[in-house]
C-alpha cells in the first residue's frame, strides 16, 4: 500500500505552481495524494514567508499538524516554500515537530525527502533557490476553468521592504516556447481562463532575449484554440510601455484588466522604498491606459505605515486614491522584516498608526467602490461561472474584472442549470457591497 501524502499551499499563487508541481512529482514518484489531512502519512506545508501575518499562518498550520502527529496517523511534517528558505534553521529548532526543512531549490527532490522522513529521518536541505525548476507538470489545485500561468520568478527590483529577492533569488524568465507549450497542454484539459504571474509580469524575457516579451507572449496566447480570458497580474508601472498597450487592445483574448502594484503615491516614500518612477509616472500610466482602453479595469495595492511616512506623505497617497478612483484597490499595513534595508531605517511608523492610516484608506476606497457597483447596473457583463450556493439557491461567478480570490462575485438565479466554466452573458439589477447581483439575458 502506498503512502498517503498531504499538501497545505499557503500565500501567493507563485507558492501555489510550486505545490501544483511537487504534487505532480509525488503522484509520479508512487505516492498517493490525499486532501484529508486526517488520512495522511505524511503533510507537506508549502509555505508563504513575505509578510508577519503570513508566517504566523505558516506556524499555526505547523502547529495544528503537530497536534495530529501526537495522535499517532501522521508520522512527517515536511516544511518547503518561502518561509523554509528564509528561516531554514529556526525552523527545526523551534518546532521540533517538523522532520525536514526543505528549500526552494531542492523542490525537485520532494519524492525522496518524503521517503526519509517516512523512514524517521530529521534534516534540512538547502541548495541554491535558483535551482527551482520552473518548469514541469502540474496537477492543478485550481477549479479545472481556470490556471494561473508562471512567466518568470524571483526578483531583480530590490524595493526595500522587500525580502523576495533574498527568498527567491534573482529574476529568471521561462523560455517563451515552454511558456506556450504549458498554456496549451491547460487549455487541452479545459483550462478557459489563463492568469499568467511573476514577481514582475512586464519584465518577462528581459533577462533570457534582451528585451521585454510580454507583448509578443501575448499575441501567441491568443492563437490557443480553447483559451477565452487572458489575465495579466504583477505589472510595473515603469514598465507597461505602448507596445505592451497594444498587445492587450489587439488581443481579443487578454483581458483588460491590470494588476499594477503602485505601494505609494508620495515621491519621498517612494524613493526611500527604491521604487522606478515616481508619482507624475503613476498618473500619466493611469491616465495613457485609460484614454488607450477605456474600459479597462485597474487594481492596485498600497504600504501604509512605510518608515519616514509623514501625515503629509499619507494625505497625498489618500489624496491619489481619491482622485484616481481605482476600480479595484488593497492596502496593507508596512510589516518590519529582518534583513530588508527598510527594516533598519529610522522613524519607524507606532503600529497604532499604521493601523489608523490602514482604515482611513480603505474607508476611502470604500466610497470608490459604492460608486464603480452604482454604476454597473443595467450593465450586461461576461461572467465565469464558479458554482452554485446551496444555501442562497443561486449560481455565482466573476466578470472580466474580477480575479479569483483578491476580487468581486456576482450572485444569480436561473432555472437553468450551469457548469462550473460556463461563460455567460449577465445583466446587473442591484449590488450587495462589493458583490453584483445579475440576471440572465
Amino acid at each position: 500500500m502506498s503512502n498517503k501524502i498531504g499538501m497545505v499551499s499557503l500565500g501567493c499563487p507563485k507558492n501555489q505552481i510550486d505545490a501544483e508541481i511537487m504534487l505532480s512529482l509525488l503522484q509520479e514518484g508512487g505516492f498517493e495524494i490525499t486532501a484529508d489531512e486526517n488520512e495522511a502519512d505524511a503533510v507537506i506545508v508549502n509555505t508563504c514567508g513575505f509578510i508577519a501575518d503570513a508566517k504566523q499562518e505558516a506556524i499555526d498550520n505547523i502547529l495544528e499538524l503537530a497536534e495530529l502527529k501526537k495522535q499517532g496517523k501522521l508520522k512527517a511534517i515536511i516544511v518547503t516554500g518561502c518561509l523554509a528558505q528564509r528561516y531554514r534553521d529556526e525552523i527545526l529548532t523551534e518546532l521540533p515537530e517538523v522532520d525536514a526543512v526543505v528549500g526552494i531549490g531542492d523542490n525537485k527532490d520532494i519524492c525522496d525527502i518524503v521517503s526519509k522522513t517516512l523512514g524517521g529521518c530529521t534534516y534540512s536541505l538547502f541548495s541554491n533557490q535558483e535551482d527551482l525548476d520552473l518548469d514541469g507538470d502540474r496537477i492543478l489545485t485550481s477549479p479545472n476553468y481556470t490556471a494561473y500561468l508562471r512567466i518568470a520568478d524571483g526578483c531583480d527590483n530590490k524595493c526595500t521592504y522587500c525580502a523576495i529577492p533574498m527568498i527567491r533569488g534573482r529574476f529568471r524568465s521561462r523560455k517563451i516556447e515552454n511558456v506556450i507549450a504549458e498554456a496549451k497542454n491547460l487549455a487541452e484539459n479545459g483550462v478557459k481562463e489563463l492568469i499568467l504571474i511573476a514577481q514582475d509580469t512586464t519584465r518577462y524575457g528581459k533577462d533570457l532575449y534582451g528585451e521585454y516579451k510580454l507583448p509578443e507572449l501575448l499575441d501567441n496566447l491568443q492563437e490557443i484554440e480553447g483559451l477565452k480570458w487572458i489575465r495579466i497580474l504583477y505589472t510595473y508601472p515603469d514598465k507597461i510601455t505602448d507596445e505592451l498597450i497594444s498587445s492587450i487592445k489587439r488581443n481579443d483574448k487578454v483581458l483588460h484588466y491590470l494588476d499594477i502594484p503602485m505601494q505609494h503615491a508620495s515621491d519621498s516614500v517612494l524613493k526611500r522604498m527604491n521604487r522606478k518612477g515616481d508619482s507624475a509616472l503613476l498618473k500619466s500610466v493611469v491616465e495613457k491606459l485609460r484614454k488607450e482602453i477605456p474600459d479597462i479595469t485597474i487594481r492596485t495595492t498600497f504600504i501604509v505605515g512605510f518608515p519616514g511616512e509623514t501625515e503629509k506623505d499619507f494625505e497625498i497617497l489618500a489624496e491619489f486614491v481619491k482622485n484616481t478612483k481605482f476600480n479595484r484597490m488593497g492596502s496593507f499595513a508596512y510589516s518590519q522584516e529582518e534583513n530588508t534595508p527598510a527594516a533598519e531605517f529610522d522613524d519607524q511608523i507606532d503600529e497604532d498608526v499604521k493601523q489608523r492610516r490602514l482604515e482611513v484608506i480603505m474607508a476611502e476606497q470604500s466610497l470608490v467602490n459604492d460608486d464603480l457597483a452604482e454604476s454597473f447596473i443595467g450593465k450586461t457583463f461576461e461572467t465565469i461561472v464558479e458554482g452554485y450556493d446551496k444555501m442562497n439557491k443561486c449560481y455565482f461567478g466573476r466578470t472580466k474584472m474580477d480575479a479569483p480570490d483578491i476580487d468581486g462575485k456576482v450572485f444569480f438565479m436561473s432555472e437553468k442549470e450551469h457548469k462550473a466554466g460556463e461563460i455567460l452573458p449577465l445583466k446587473i439589477y442591484d449590488r450587495i457591497d462589493y458583490d453584483l447581483l445579475g440576471e440572465e439575458i
